[in-house]
């Protein structure tokens, strides 16, 4: 195997958290952070909408309403060759999901991507698939040609020429298309990401936040994030409108968590769901994402879920391309969930155990971020992944334990020896 350094990273494309600019500034702006945006909880259930009294059942024998997956490589995997199984089983990814207890799919959707890449019509395909399946949709929109993370949030080449009315006009159009899009197909979204970890701001450079001007852009951004979720609003879709969500990448962080959702909050931007991704090995320990989920909660009365997540089964690469994560130093809990199968297990089975604890039933559950991801796809056209030691299956796709994470409740399943 030849040893070579993801580079750049999917960190590198997927999150310079460490390395942005403005992920100093909001740990800093953090120390100084007003007083809560709202005092009290107003309980409500993310799934059906009802009141939902905060659960009073043991962490263990609760699970999180939302237990869901990103899956937004399957069409490309599929066409590569690589299948699922359970015990020697094949079936769809989605159906395996859906049969292990799992009830939500996200779907990411890239504006002119490289062929085979992420795109609406992939989406309309993965949705229907989905809902066929009986899980419930979260529609991904990154408003970008390719990956969009708090270190790129690049402007689609078909818009870069705009201004910032214009687009404005072109994110709220493109939001209610692609939500009437998969109407239109059958599979309406449930759900609506505007932007993906956005915590550097968004189609970048008229959406970037901390450019050093006296209000860090604010206003810019503000302007397009809000025409998304206006273009959300207006969608003329079957079943209901779709709930809408706010994504960021810090899970542990709840300091910049603040200081970002201080400020949309503070707009009076209409959203309903807080969106935080959280990967031990860039985020910290579980305690530190069981603090923030409970203190936004309190703060601004808003729904929770970690809507990715993922954890290593192994140490071992799939393929010729470095992994993301490849070193016990990475991992600041190594020692309770080490990088093994049961240890995998262990890690889901302890992020379940944190929603129940979330103030006002806020604490909905996770998504397992492209679980199904093994080799034979790279993250761009010509490279590997480096992300095949963080699936739910192994190398040659068949399903591992950790795969009991989508179980509604008490998680039961013992990895095997």
């Amino acid at each position: 195997m030849a040893e070579h350094r993801f580079s750049p990273s999917r960190r590198a494309v997927l999150g310079v958290a460490l390395g942005v600019p403005g992920a100093v500034l909001l740990g800093q702006a953090a120390q100084t952070a007003a007083a809560p945006v709202a005092s009290a909880v107003t309980p409500a259930d993310g799934v059906s909408g009802s009141p939902h009294p905060r659960p009073t059942a043991s962490p263990s024998s609760v699970g999180p309403r939302v237990r869901g997956a990103d899956l937004s490589f399957t069409l490309q995997l599929e066409a590569a060759g690589r299948s699922w199984s359970v015990d020697g089983r094949r079936a769809p990814i989605e159906k395996i999901v859906r049969e292990a207890g799992g009830n939500w799919e996200r779907i990411r959707v890239w504006v002119d991507p490289p062929a085979g890449y992420s795109t609406l019509s992939d989406a309309v395909t993965l949705a229907r698939r989905a809902k066929r399946a009986g899980l419930k949709v979260l529609l991904d929109l990154h408003f970008s040609d390719f990956w969009a993370d708090p270190g790129h949030q690049s402007t689609p080449a078909a818009w870069a020429d705009q201004t910032l009315s214009e687009l404005e006009a072109t994110v709220r159009a493109y939001t209610k298309n692609a939500l009437e899009t998969l109407s239109r197909a059958g599979a309406p979204a449930d759900m609506v990401q505007i932007g993906n970890e956005i915590t550097g701001g968004m189609l970048w450079p008229l959406g970037r936040l901390y450019d050093g001007s006296s209000d860090q852009n604010f206003p810019a951004f503000l302007a397009l994030l809000g025409a998304g979720i206006a273009g959300a609003r207006e969608a003329r879709v079957h079943g209901g409108r779709p709930q809408i969500m706010v994504h960021i990448d810090r899970g542990g962080d709840n300091g910049g968590s603040r200081y970002f959702y201080d400020r949309v909050v503070g707009a009076g931007l209409d959203f309903d769901v807080i969106g935080l991704s959280y990967y031990p090995f860039w985020h910290g320990p579980l305690q530190q994402l069981e603090d923030n989920l409970s203190d936004l909660a309190t703060r601004y009365g808003k729904e929770l879920i970690v809507v990715e997540t993922a954890y290593p089964w192994t140490l071992e690469n799939g393929d010729e391309l470095q992994n993301i994560l490849y070193s016990l130093d990475q991992l600041p809990d190594a020692a309770v969930w080490p990088p093994t199968p049961a240890g995998q297990l262990a890690y889901f089975e302890a992020l379940r155990g944190v929603f129940p604890h979330v103030p006002g039933g806020l604490g909905l559950g996770f998504m397992s971020w492209e679980p199904e991801w093994t080799p034979g796809v790279g993250w761009t056209p010509g490279e590997g992944n480096p992300n095949d030691n963080l699936t739910l299956f192994d190398f040659q796709g068949r399903a591992l334990p950790a795969l009991a994470a989508f179980t509604p409740g008490r998680i039961t399943t013992k990895p095997k020896p």
